[in-house]
This record gives C-alpha cells, structure tokens and sequence, in this order.
C-alpha cells in the first residue's frame, strides 16, 4: 500500500505540474459571452444617429411629395375645366364639391372630372410656408377665363415655393 499511496502521490504530483503548465492555455481559449457595456452604448448611439438622419430626409421628402401632388391636381383640374370649355364655351361659375366632389355642368351627363383632387394632407405645412393647401377657383371675365390659386412650401418643378395663380394659359410663378 505504500507504493500504492507513492504512486498515487507521484500521479498527483504530475497531474498538478501537468495543469499549472497548461491553465494559462486553457483561459486564453475561453471566449466571452455577450457584449460589454461601452459597446452596447456605442450601437445604441449609431442607431439612434442613423434614425434621426432618415427622420430628416423623410420629412423633406414628404413636404415635396406634397407640393407635387397638389400641382398635378390643379393641373389635373385645369384640364377638366378646359374640357368644360370646349362643350360650354365659357368656363364654369364656380367648381362645386360633392362627396369626392365632381366639376360638372350642371347635367349629370356632361361630367368633365369624375373625382375632384382632395387637398394633400396636412393640410398646411409645419413651417406655415403655406396655411392651407385648398384650391380657391374663381370665373374671370364673365366665364371667358378662370384662376385658381394655391401654394406650395417648397421649389418643385420649376415652380418657385410660395402661392401660384393657374389660369388657362398655364401656371404663374409668385
């Protein structure tokens, strides 16, 4: 028993040099687990930058989607009324809005714009650059002319921001 209990004590001599050896080792191939707290805050601010930057230019982007879809619908109105014209030969007293709103002669069966243009909403920009983005349509000249005046917050399409005056020779910068 007493080489059994030196062999046993040779074992572990060995088996203790054997492990200080390699524990360095063995602690150098453990990975971590999870992220620090310097790196999760350093993520958080770059979504967070990221965010706020697309933020912006979706604003921009929908204050111009705005203007040019309130120009198209005047443009689109412009064109009913010029059809109205070329059957009445006079333009409209005034443009009368019912449920959708319709431009018509008054007959059911002379409708030259089945759905009036709705106004873009909001209805006014946050800037104030324009109050309201209704139409006002007006007969000029005892039905020979019309305009119809609107605004626009920003530059689009070669129009400058501001109000505009549509007439039946086309739309006017400010």
């Amino acid at each position: 028993m007493k080489q059994g209990g030196i062999l046993f004590f040779r074992s572990r001599c060995y088996t203790e040099i054997i492990i200080k050896q390699f524990m360095p080792m063995f602690k150098q191939n453990k990975k971590r687990e999870g992220f620090t707290l310097v790196e999760l805050l350093v993520v958080i601010a770059i979504i967070g930058l990221l965010s706020t930057l697309s933020l912006v230019a979706l604003s921009s982007a929908r204050q111009k989607a705005r203007d040019a879809l309130r120009t198209s619908d005047v443009k689109q109105v412009m064109t009913a009324l010029e059809l109205y014209f070329s059957d009445a030969s006079l333009y409209p007293a005034y443009v009368y809005f019912k449920d959708g709103g319709t431009i018509a002669t008054g007959s059911p069966k002379n409708i030259h714009l089945a759905v009036v243009p709705k106004p873009p909403v909001p209805s006014s920009t946050p800037d104030g650059a324009c109050p309201t983005s209704n139409f006002v349509y007006a007969q000029d000249k005892a039905g020979g002319s019309y305009h119809i005046t609107y605004c626009v917050a920003g530059a689009i399409g070669g129009l400058a921001s501001g109000n505009h005056t549509a007439t039946p020779a086309g739309i006017a910068n400010p």
